[in-house]
C-alpha cells in the first residue's frame, strides 16, 4: 500500500511539474507497478484494451473527421450568423454554438475551430476578441458535460460503474447536468467578462494576436529595426546563383524574404516570377533588390563577404508602395501552436514551413518575449506565437492545418470564411447513425462498437484523403495517459489504499452526511485538477468516491458524477485544460484573468452542482 501512494504521489508531482510529458510519467507508473510486484503484466497492461481507451481512439478519428469535412466549422459559422453585431447575442450564441460542438467533438478541436470564427465576428462587432475567447473555452469543456462521449471523465466514471457492476449511464444521461451547466457559465460569465476580459485598446487595435493589419503586426515585432534593402552589382559573388546554393539562412542567419528585379513594364521594380516569393530554385541576377531580414550585424558580414550593396540602412515599414516591403500578394501573419502539436520542442529549422508552405519564420512570441535572432534554432513550445511571412495563398493553405496550428493573423475576411467540403453530409450521417446506436436499445450493438463501426466508415467513405490522415486527428498522449493510468485505480484497490482514503474522508465528513461528504470529494477533484490534467484527476479519484459511497451505504452515482463535473468544470487556471491553455496566448490573457473570471465560475459552479447532482442522481 505505502509503495503504490508513494509511486501516486510521485506521479503527481511529476503532471504538476510538467517538465515530463505526462503520458511517459503514467508509463513510468506502470512500469513501477510491475517491477514491485503490485500488479500482474496482465492487470497492469489491461488499460490498453479496456473499452474506454479503445472508445476514446474511435472518438477522435470520429472528431477529425467532423473537423475535416467542415461540417462542425459549418454548423457553427451559420448559427453564428444568427446574432449579428449585438454583444450580449453574439456571446450567448457563441457559448451555446461551442457548447453544442463540444458535445460531440473534443474539446480542443471545439476550441481551434470556433476560434478564427469567433475573432472574426467580435472584430466586426467591433468588440474586443477577448471578450469572447476565455468563455470559448470554458463552453468547450460545459457542452463536454452534456453527453458520455463529451470529455474523457465521463468515460472513466462510466467504466468505473460498469466494473463495479452497476447499470451503465446512457449517452444522454449527463445532458441535464450539462445544461445545468452551460447555463450557470452564461449567467456568470456576462458580467465576469465584461468587467475583467473587457479592452478598450483591444478593440481599438484588432488584439488578440488576430485581425491585425501586416503594418501592425510589423510594428509589434518591430520588423523595421531588422528589415534591409541589398542591391546584387555584377561582381558580387551570389550573382547567377541559385538561393539553395547559398545557404544564406546556415551561413549567416538572415532570411531573403523577397527579391525584385528590373522589369521591362513600366513600374521600376518588380517581385519575383509569378508575384511569388523566392523560392530554393530562384537565381539571383545582377541589379536584383533583395529584402534581408536580420541583425545588422549579419546583414554587414553579408554585404561584405558577397560584394553587395546595402541601398539603405534600413526598410521603415510594410506597405505596397514600391520602394517598400510589399504586402499585396506577399504578406505576414501570426500562427498559434495548438498543445498538441508536432512540432512542439523542434527547431524552427526542422518545422517544414518554407519547404511544404513556401512561408519563413521571422519570430516568436512567448509570453511577453519577442524572439528575433537566431530564430532557426529556437524550440517552438505550446502556445507560441510564430509571426510568418509568405504568399497570401501560401498562409490560407496553411489555415486548413488547424489540428496542429491556427493561423491568426490572416485578413479578418480570411478567418470568416467557412469551407464547405462535399464530405460534409457524409460525416453528418455517419455521426448521427453513430450516437443513434448509442442511444437507442433496440438496436444491439455495443457503445464502443458503434464508435469504431463510425470511425471506419469515416475512412472509408472518404471523409479522410486516407488512413494516415485519419490515425493523425488521434491524441496519442491522451490515449497512453489514460491506457497507463487506469491500473493505478486496479492497484490502489487492490492495496487497499483506495479503501484507507475513503475510509478517511468517510472518518471526517460522513458523520455530516452523503451531501457534505459529496461536497469533500467534489472540490477535492476540483483542486486537484488545476495542477493535474482532469483524465488523470478523474482515473485517481474514482475508486476513492466509489468506496466512500459504497462505505455509508448511499449510491455511488452521485458520487462519481461528482468527480466528472469536478474534474471538468476547472477554470481558474490556463493550464488545467488543453482550451484553457489554447485560447491564452490569442486572447493575450494573464495567469491572474483566469483568477478573477474562472475562480468565481468554478466556486459558483461547485456549489451550484453539490444540490443539483442529488436531484438527477439521488442518494
Amino acid at each position: 500500500m505505502i509503495t503504490t501512494l508513494i509511486i501516486l504521489a510521485l506521479s503527481a508531482v511529476f503532471f504538476v511539474n510538467g517538465k515530463i510529458r505526462s503520458d511517459l510519467v503514467a508509463l513510468c507508473a506502470l512500469v513501477l507497478l510491475m517491477v514491485f510486484n503490485i500488479l500482474t503484466p496482465e492487470e497492469a497492461l489491461s488499460g490498453f484494451s479496456n473499452s474506454v481507451v479503445i472508445m476514446m481512439v474511435g472518438l477522435f478519428v470520429v472528431g477529425g473527421a467532423i473537423f475535416k469535412t467542415g461540417l462542425a466549422k459549418m454548423i457553427g459559422s451559420k448559427i453564428l450568423q444568427l446574432a449579428g453585431t449585438s454583444e450580449i447575442k453574439l456571446f450567448i450564441l457563441i457559448m451555446l454554438v461551442t457548447a453544442f460542438i463540444g458535445a460531440f467533438v473534443s474539446n480542443t478541436g471545439t476550441v481551434a475551430l470556433m476560434l478564427p470564427i469567433v475573432v472574426s465576428m467580435a472584430v466586426n462587432a467591433n468588440i474586443s476578441p477577448s471578450r469572447f475567447l476565455m468563455p470559448l473555452a470554458f463552453a468547450s469543456s460545459m457542452g463536454g458535460m452534456a453527453t458520455l462521449i463529451g470529455t474523457p471523465p465521463n468515460l472513466v466514471v462510466q467504466e468505473a460503474l460498469s466494473n463495479a457492476g452497476y447499470k451503465d449511464l446512457s449517452f444522454f444521461s449527463f445532458t441535464p447536468i450539462g445544461i445545468v451547466c452551460i447555463t450557470v457559465g452564461v449567467i456568470i460569465l456576462i458580467p465576469l467578462s465584461k468587467w475583467f476580459l473587457s479592452k478598450k485598446e483591444d478593440t481599438k487595435k484588432n488584439d488578440a494576436s488576430t485581425g491585425r493589419s501586416p503594418q501592425e503586426l510589423a510594428n509589434k515585432y518591430s520588423l523595421s529595426d531588422n528589415l534591409y534593402r541589398v542591391r546584387v552589382h555584377k561582381d558580387s559573388r551570389i550573382r547567377n546563383k541559385k538561393l539553395q546554393e547559398l545557404n544564406i539562412t546556415s551561413l549567416y542567419n538572415l532570411t531573403i524574404l523577397e527579391i525584385r528585379r528590373k522589369s521591362s513594364s513600366q513600374s521600376r521594380f518588380m517581385k519575383t516570377v509569378d508575384q511569388k516569393l523566392a523560392g530554393p530554385d530562384t537565381e539571383i541576377q545582377e541589379e536584383d533588390i533583395l529584402y534581408v531580414f536580420g541583425s545588422f550585424d549579419n546583414i554587414n558580414k553579408f554585404v561584405e563577404e558577397n560584394h553587395l550593396d546595402l541601398t539603405e540602412s534600413k526598410v521603415s515599414e510594410f506597405t505596397g508602395d514600391n520602394e517598400k516591403l510589399s504586402v499585396r500578394e506577399i504578406g505576414i501573419a501570426e500562427v498559434l501552436l495548438m498543445p498538441d502539436s508536432k512540432l512542439i520542442n523542434r527547431a524552427v529549422k526542422d518545422s517544414g514551413f518554407r519547404d511544404k508552405y513556401s512561408v519563413n519564420i521571422l519570430g516568436i512570441e512567448r509570453g511577453n518575449e519577442y524572439i528575433l535572432s537566431d530564430v532557426k534554432d529556437v524550440k517552438m513550445h505550446a502556445g507560441d506565437l510564430l509571426l510568418i511571412q509568405g504568399n497570401w495563398d501560401d498562409i490560407a493553405r496553411m489555415s486548413k492545418k488547424q489540428s496542429q496550428w491556427v493561423v491568426l493573423g490572416q485578413p479578418v475576411e480570411e478567418a470568416s470564411k467557412v469551407t464547405l467540403d462535399y464530405k460534409a453530409p457524409v460525416a453528418a450521417g455517419i455521426m448521427i447513425l453513430m450516437i443513434a446506436a448509442m442511444v437507442f436499445d433496440f438496436i444491439p450493438i455495443p457503445p464502443v462498437a458503434a464508435v469504431l463501426i463510425a470511425a471506419i466508415l469515416m475512412v472509408l467513405t472518404g471523409c479522410f484523403r486516407n488512413v494516415e490522415d485519419a490515425y493523425k486527428t488521434i491524441n496519442w498522449e491522451s490515449i497512453v495517459l489514460i491506457a497507463a493510468m487506469l491500473p493505478m485505480s486496479l492497484a490502489l484497490e487492490k492495496t487497499g489504499a483506495s479503501s484507507l482514503i475513503s475510509e478517511k474522508l468517510v472518518g471526517g465528513l460522513g458523520n455530516y452526511g452523503p451531501l457534505v461528504l459529496m461536497a469533500g470529494i467534489y472540490f477535492t477533484t476540483s483542486l486537484l485538477t488545476m495542477f493535474i490534467s482532469n483524465t488523470a484527476t478523474a482515473v485517481l479519484v474514482a475508486p476513492i468516491a466509489l468506496q466512500s459511497a459504497l462505505s455509508i451505504g448511499v449510491s455511488p452515482y452521485p458520487f462519481l458524477l461528482a468527480v466528472t463535473v469536478g474534474a471538468s468544470m476547472c477554470f481558474a487556471s490556463p493550464f488545467s485544460t488543453p482550451p484553457n491553455a489554447l485560447v491564452m496566448s490569442a486572447g493575450k490573457y494573464t495567469f491572474m484573468d483566469y483568477v478573477k473570471v474562472g475562480l468565481p465560475l468554478q466556486i459558483i459552479m461547485g456549489i451550484i452542482m453539490i444540490f443539483v447532482l442529488p436531484l438527477i442522481f439521488p442518494f
